[in-house]
This record gives C-alpha cells, sequence and structure tokens, in this order.
C-alpha cells in the first residue's frame, strides 16, 4: 500500500494525464453561412412585413414584424456567440468565450418573451377597440413568411439537438413559420366573416406559441448558466459506470456541467486500490464518456485506497 508521499505522487501523475485521448463529443460546427443567409432572408421580410402591416392596418403583420426583428437581433446574438466560443483560450479565460453561447440563448429566450408582452399588450386594445384591416395583404404577404421562414428553419434542423444556441435559432424560425401560417388563416377568416376581433386574437394566439416555444430554452439555459446537469446526461448512470472501472472503490466529487451550449465539462475523484498508474484506464475512461454520455471534456483525479479521507468526499460538499 503506497505511503502519503506515493499517494501525493499518485494524485499528480494521474491527474495531468486525465485527459488522455478526451477531445470534445460534439465539436461546434461552422453555421456562419446559414446565419448569415437567416439574417439577410429575415431582415429584408421584417422591411416588407412592416410596410405591408402598416398599408394594412394588421396588428397581426406588425406583431409577426417585430418579432420577426426581435429574431433577427437573436440570430445576429447567436452567431457572434458561436463565432466567439471557437476562440482561443487566455491566461485569464481559461475555457476561452464557450460560455457566450449560453448567453445567447438565455437573452433570446428573455427578448422573445419581452416581444411577447408587446404583442399582448396591443392585442387587448384591439379587443377593445376593433380597427379594420386588408385581409388580402395579410394573407400573401404571411404566405412570403411561411416560405421564408421555413427554409431559413431548414439551413439549422441538422443542429437543434447538439447546440442550445443552435436550438433557440431553429425554435425561432420555424416558430415564425407556424406563426405566419396563422397569419394567413386570419386573413382568410377575415375576408369570409368580416369579423375584425379575429386579427387580436390571432395576434394573442402567436404570443402564447411563442411563450410556449421559448419557455423551454429560457430553462435549459438558467439551468446552463447555473452549472446544472445538461439534459440528456443521467448522473446516476455516469456514476455507476465509473464506479464499473476496474479496481475503482469509490467515486465522489463528481461534478458534470456545460462548457458551453455543445460542449460537456467532468470531473470527479476515482478511488483505487494498488499503487500503479494506468494511463490506458483513464484514456478508455475519457474516450467511453465521449462516445457513451457525449462529455467530451473529462478530468479524472485517482486516490488511493489507503484509508485516507479526501476533503471533498461527501456530496455536501464543493
Amino acid at each position: 500500500m503506497p505511503n502519503h508521499e506515493e499517494h501525493q505522487r499518485l494524485h499528480s501523475h494521474e491527474h495531468g494525464h486525465a485527459h488522455g485521448g478526451a477531445g470534445h463529443a460534439h465539436a461546434p460546427r461552422d453555421f456562419g453561412r446559414a446565419f448569415a443567409i437567416g439574417v439577410a432572408l429575415n431582415l429584408a421580410f421584417v422591411g416588407v412585413e412592416a410596410v405591408f402591416g402598416l398599408a394594412a392596418d394588421s396588428l397581426a403583420l406588425l406583431s409577426d414584424a417585430g418579432h420577426n426583428l426581435s429574431d433577427v437581433l437573436g440570430l445576429l446574438l447567436a452567431w457572434a456567440a458561436s463565432a466567439l466560443a471557437k476562440s482561443s483560450p487566455t491566461t485569464r479565460r481559461t475555457f476561452g468565450f464557450r460560455s457566450t453561447t449560453i448567453l445567447a440563448a438565455l437573452f433570446n429566450a428573455l427578448l422573445l418573451l419581452a416581444v411577447t408582452g408587446g404583442i399582448a399588450w396591443e392585442a387587448i386594445g384591439r379587443l377593445v377597440k376593433p380597427v379594420s384591416v386588408q385581409s388580402n395583404t395579410m394573407i400573401w404577404v404571411a404566405a412570403v413568411g411561411v416560405f421564408i421562414n421555413a427554409a431559413t428553419a431548414w439551413m439549422f434542423l441538422s443542429g437543434r439537438k447538439e447546440d442550445l444556441n443552435i436550438r433557440g435559432a431553429f425554435l425561432h424560425l420555424a416558430g415564425d413559420a407556424l406563426i405566419s401560417v396563422g397569419v394567413v388563416v386570419a386573413g382568410i377568416l377575415i375576408a369570409s366573416t368580416h369579423q375584425l376581433w379575429l386579427d387580436p386574437v390571432v395576434s394573442l394566439l402567436i404570443g402564447l406559441a411563442i411563450v410556449a416555444g421559448t419557455w423551454g430554452l429560457l430553462r435549459e439555459s438558467v439551468n446552463l448558466l447555473l452549472h446544472a446537469v445538461p439534459a440528456g446526461v443521467d448522473v446516476a448512470e455516469v456514476r455507476a459506470y465509473l464506479e464499473a472501472l476496474p479496481s475503482v472503490r469509490e467515486v465522489h466529487d463528481l461534478h458534470i456541467w456545460a462548457m458551453s451550449t455543445s460542449e460537456i465539462a467532468l470531473t470527479a475523484h476515482l478511488v483505487r486500490s494498488g499503487d500503479r498508474v494506468e494511463n490506458a484506464l483513464l484514456e478508455r475512461a475519457c474516450h467511453e464518456l465521449r462516445e457513451r454520455f457525449g462529455i467530451g471534456h473529462t478530468t479524472l483525479q485517482i486516490e488511493a485506497d489507503d484509508g485516507h479521507c479526501c476533503d471533498l468526499a461527501s456530496d455536501e460538499v464543493v
């Protein structure tokens, strides 16, 4: 059994090699072209929708234009965050700017909720005092919006499951496509029934759709900022895997958190019997954590099973 000096050597040596073989499970993909196209198309459509919304005096079109403008700002923010996430670490920011993607996702969620409040306020006012609209203009302009938003959302489809930041962009655009469908339906109903209250009602339904689509994004981005375990990672399964590694007697000080919206990190202390330094075990653990759980940045500290109690052994201590 190693003495205290050997125990410290095991600590420093194996901790230093714990990254062997560990890359990132899902390296950030480049969606720069998708962002550029999405921003350009949506900015142009915002101008068209605002002009025709004012001409038709349609709150549904104007509220959708405001929502699309917020999406342009959100896309620009998500684009900037994606670019910053690829920047190199510095001596002060040793993880670089990866967490900016989490901040972008949170800001996008808050921006959407703020826009929703404005839409709801104006819609309630128009329910009290209805305003006539040009239904034909509503229909054709919104139909163009269905095509533009669906096409740009499709460009982010492949990255929505791996990156919360990209998912935020996708949800905005896909939601806009559905909202534009709602405006088309409202225009058709107004043209056939001449019921002006349908315009603000559709605006309120647009607001509800935005809240429904945004709530999950807001909740998850806040959780990631608080270093909660990312969705899709089962801590019990990860712990069971580590405890099943050869010669591992105990696992403690286990932490799993998000470095960005697409990268997951893990640290843990492994208490092992014997005094052999096995880099192959660490490389295997890093590889399997990446492949099985999507954890690409792993740091494992080895402690000898010599009766010494680690100060961080309790789950109540951080």
